[in-house]
């Protein structure tokens, strides 16, 4: 993320707004208020009173995953940046097979973006894996294909921002660099009661504020990942496990009663419906392929040619969106189908239609690139998972006979 405050890692759900602090043994929920309190400097002892505990919490009970039996920098940022709105347990096979396949920084700068993206494939925001390759290029040509070692000079690079930096620099390489993602956020605002809502300038500053106090100290790489997995796996979202907490004793959020009001959920818009008309012409044993714009939705991926259109667009309508974006005539013979798909901020419906026209387009200003090839070509590019349900449902009604 090349503008980072504070990057979830996991998947957060909202914080119940009713507490079973009764249910638990937890002390009393006193009245809330309105009222805005300063966060307060912690002192020496009282940083020394989390440090230890969580540190000694983690050593017990970290998970095994298998970026943490490795020092190898690359290796380690790669799992970084999979994690990146990302779970754990989808990112693990991706990062064995990333990995293997391009097992050095070097080895990712010299592969072609297709192949890069087509590794990336069903992991989802793939601006991620294009920042990836640009920094990899920028390591090799300004770091000798090194990965640099402090957090400044890691902000340097495409994709790198502060959670990045922080996390490759102290894990990695051992840095008091801090970071604050989404389990740290919460951690932080029950432990010290850091009010505002996320994504509040004042908050994220006390946070990282909090995390750069933290972070000074023995083994600043595990005392972040400490962090982390205590949100992760203990000061969760919904139902923390308190009691099981090794620094509940410290946490102003349990005394006062207010660990489900802290942090308070992010009001999350409703998707918004977007409807593409997708471009099903074949020729031969080939289809026709674009590859977007690197910006916008599926930036820089492959996908059967595809307009945006109204929800009840009619078959004029649709056929001159398509026109427009393929740069010639058009002709929609029939409706293959109909896949749907929702992304984190989109209700999306692809229609697929059969097309024709008087000329094989092989360019057009609205796409990066035109190319004719087979499915199984199509196979070794850069694709969404909703384009790829789209070629597969293609590949379905073609094998019918449809």
């Amino acid at each position: 993320m090349g503008a980072e405050s504070v990057a979830p890692r996991e998947d957060l759900a909202s914080t119940p707004s009713t507490p079973p602090e009764a249910r638990r043994g937890r002390p009393p929920r006193t009245a809330a208020t309105s009222t805005r309190v300063p966060t307060a400097t912690p002192g020496a002892a009282q940083l020394a009173s989390i440090r230890a505990p969580l540190l000694a919490w983690y050593d017990r009970n970290k998970r095994d995953l298998p970026w943490r039996r490795t020092k190898d920098p690359y290796a380690i940022w790669l799992s970084e940046v999979m994690l990146q709105q990302t779970q754990v347990s989808t990112v693990i096979p991706y990062w064995e097979r990333f990995l293997k396949r391009f097992p050095t920084a070097l080895a990712l700068a010299s592969a072609p973006l297709d192949d890069v993206l087509a590794g990336w494939k069903g992991l989802g925001y793939y601006t991620r894996a294009r920042n990836l390759h640009r920094a990899a290029q920028d390591i090799v040509s300004r770091f000798g294909g090194t990965l640099p070692s402090t957090a400044e000079q890691l902000l340097s690079l495409p994709g790198f921002g502060r959670y990045t930096a922080g996390a490759v620099a102290s894990i990695a390489f051992g840095e008091e660099a801090p970071l604050v993602d989404g389990n740290v956020a919460r951690v932080l605002s029950r432990l010290f009661e850091v009010e505002g809502l996320p994504g509040d300038r004042e908050r994220e500053a006390t946070l990282w504020e909090l995390a750069g106090l933290l972070v000074k100290g023995e083994r600043p790489g595990d005392f972040n990942q400490s962090l982390m997995e205590h949100g992760a796996t203990t000061c969760r979202p919904e139902n923390p496990l308190c009691l099981l907490c090794p620094v509940r004793e410290g946490c102003v959020a349990f005394k006062k009663g207010r660990v489900a009001e802290l942090p308070p959920a992010k009001v999350r818009a409703a998707p918004k419906k977007l409807t593409l008309a997708l471009a099903v012409w074949a020729h031969a044993d080939t289809l026709l392929f674009a590859r977007r714009a690197d910006s916008g939705l599926f930036g820089g991926l492959w996908e059967l040619p595809a307009a945006e259109v109204d929800e009840d667009a009619t078959v004029e309508e649709t056929t001159l969106r398509l026109t427009a974006a393929l740069g010639t005539g058009v002709k929609l013979e029939s409706l293959l189908g109909t896949v749907k798909r929702q992304l984190t901020h989109r209700d999306l419906t692809l229609r697929l239609y059969r097309v024709s026209g008087p000329k094989r387009p092989t360019h057009s200003a609205a796409f990066q690139e035109l190319r004719w090839c087979t499915p199984a070509e199509a196979a070794t590019l850069g694709m969404s998972t909703a384009m790829q349900r789209a070629l597969d449902t293609v590949v379905g009604t073609q094998a019918e006979g449809r």
